[in-house]
C-alpha cells in the first residue's frame, strides 16, 4: 500500500489483482480520506487517477463571542477545515435553544449531526489534528489541566448568576483572596514546567481552550492586565495567535472583546 498525505488529505493506493486468467495486470484502489472522514475511492487498470473529494460540511454555532466559542473556531482553522462560524444573537437564543442537543452553545454540526459540550469537541478536534497525547497516559496530562482550567472558569462564572450585588460583591472578594489566586498560581506552574505550554512540553488542545477564553477569564477576575501579573500565560497565547492558519482565522472573524 502507498500513502500520500499532507494537512488535509490522506491518499492510500491498494494494488489489486488481475480481473481474470490471461488479464495483463490488475488495476488500483484508491482510498481517499480528508477532513473529518473516508470521502472516496476509485479503481482502474491505468495509471489515470480519478477521483472525486467531497469536504463534510462543517459549522460552529455559538454567540458573538470568544469565550467557549473561540478556542474551536481556532481548532478548525489549525486543521485546515472549511466551516462556518454561525454567530447567534442572544435576543434569538430562546427560540433556537431547542435545535441544539442539550439547550445550550457552543455547538459543532458536522454533515448534519449535531454535536454539544465544549471540552468535549476541543479534545475531538484535538485528536483529529494531531494535538492530543501520543497515549492515555498523556491525553490524561491534557485532561487534568483542562479540567482545572474549567475549575477556575465555573469558579469565576458563578458570581456573575448572583442577583444580589452585595452578595456578589461578597463572593467575589472571598475568590480574589483564596481560590482565584490558588488556580492562577498552579497554572504558573504548569506553564512554566512545560516550557510555555500547557501540557506535555508541546502544543495541545488545552493551549487552543486556554487562550480561546483568555480574554473572558480577564473579565470575570476583574483583572485587566493579568498576562502582567503572571508573564508567563503570554507564551501560549503569542504561539496560537501566531499560527498562521490561525492568524489568518483570527483576522478575518468578527471581532469580540470577550
Amino acid at each position: 500500500m502507498l500513502k500520500y498525505s499532507d494537512s488535509r488529505v490522506n491518499i492510500y493506493r491498494m494494488a489489486t489483482p488481475p480481473a481474470g486468467r490471461g488479464a495483463a495486470r490488475g488495476g488500483y484502489i484508491y482510498i481517499i480520506s480528508a477532513g473529518f472522514g473516508v470521502v472516496a475511492l476509485v479503481s482502474g487498470h491505468s495509471r489515470r487517477f480519478e477521483h472525486y473529494i467531497k469536504m463534510p460540511k462543517v459549522s460552529v454555532y455559538y454567540f458573538q463571542l470568544k469565550s467557549l466559542g473561540e478556542s474551536l473556531r481556532m481548532l478548525l482553522a489549525y486543521g485546515g477545515q472549511e466551516f462556518e462560524d454561525i454567530r447567534i444573537e442572544f435576543a434569538n437564543f430562546s427560540e433556537f435553544k431547542p435545535e441544539t442537543p442539550f439547550g445550550q452553545l457552543p455547538m459543532l454540526v458536522i454533515d448534519g449531526k449535531k454535536y454539544a459540550q465544549s471540552s468535549a469537541i476541543a479534545r475531538y478536534l484535538g485528536r483529529k489534528y494531531g494535538l492530543a497525547g501520543k497515549d492515555i497516559e498523556e491525553d490524561f496530562e491534557i485532561d487534568q489541566v483542562v479540567d482545572l482550567f474549567t475549575d477556575l472558569r465555573l469558579a469565576g462564572s458563578a458570581i456573575m448568576y448572583e442577583k444580589d450585588e452585595a452578595v456578589r460583591e461578597k463572593k467575589f472578594a472571598e475568590l480574589a483572596k483564596t481560590k482565584f489566586p490558588f488556580y492562577l498560581q498552579k497554572l504558573e506552574e504548569i506553564l512554566t514546567k512545560n516550557n510555555g505550554f500547557l501540557a506535555l512540553g508541546r502544543l495541545t488542545w488545552a493551549d487552543f481552550v486556554f487562550v480561546g477564553y483568555f480574554d473572558c477569564l480577564k473579565m470575570l477576575l476583574r483583572t485587566s492586565d493579568l498576562e502582567e501579573k503572571y508573564p508567563i500565560f503570554k507564551k501560549p497565547i503569542e504561539t496560537v495567535v501566531n499560527i498562521p492558519k490561525v492568524k489568518a482565522f483570527i483576522d478575518s472573524a468578527p471581532k469580540s472583546e470577550i
